[in-house]
């Protein structure tokens, strides 16, 4: 073989090699391609899946808010009637003793209702002062060593809701 035939088989053969890594390149990049079409479309399905959950979300959050008083409600309707009950009681009737005792019925019922859906009453006359849990009104000049800094007197009670605070006591310190 001369020399131009070896150079030219040489050149074939680096022909072929530079062929077949183009087709292996190509066959890699449609093979990536494939796969960022794969990821896209699962990011695109994985997307309106979470914006169909939030959607839903706030569509069950908006509905608990409306029904949320619902319960309490209809167990407040029993003492309306009671209180409806009472009212009619105190014009058709002149015992005072009877109207005081109707009433007092209805007012423990009320409470009964409320604590049992988780209202407690805070206790504030006799306790340290605490502005986590009090309101302070006024101080009053108090005679007592032990009443300074205590609460003397509850101008408006305060409550708790399954243990948090929706309404401060407003009370009168000793000083």
């Amino acid at each position: 073989m001369d020399e131009k035939e070896t150079v030219h088989n040489s050149e074939s053969e680096n022909q072929q090699d530079n062929q077949e890594a183009s087709v292996e390149e190509l066959n890699e990049l449609d093979v990536l391609k494939k796969e960022v079409e794969e990821q896209k479309e699962k990011f695109i399905r994985l997307y309106a899946e979470f914006d169909n959950f939030k959607r839903r979300n706030a569509k069950e959050r908006v509905e608990l808010i409306q029904t949320a008083g619902k319960e309490v409600i209809q167990s407040m309707l029993e003492v309306l009637d009671d209180c409806e009950r009472a009212e009619k009681q105190m014009n058709q009737s002149d015992d005072l003793n009877q109207i005081k005792m109707g009433i007092g019925l209805v007012f423990n019922k009320f409470r009964n209702v409320m604590q049992s859906r988780g209202l407690k009453e805070m206790k504030s006359i006799g306790e340290a002062f605490n502005p986590d849990f009090h309101e302070a009104i006024t101080e009053i000049p108090v005679q007592d060593e032990k009443m300074k800094g205590k609460i003397v007197d509850e101008v408006e009670k305060g409550y708790t809701l399954n243990d948090k605070i929706i309404r401060f006591s407003k009370v009168v310190v000793g000083k």
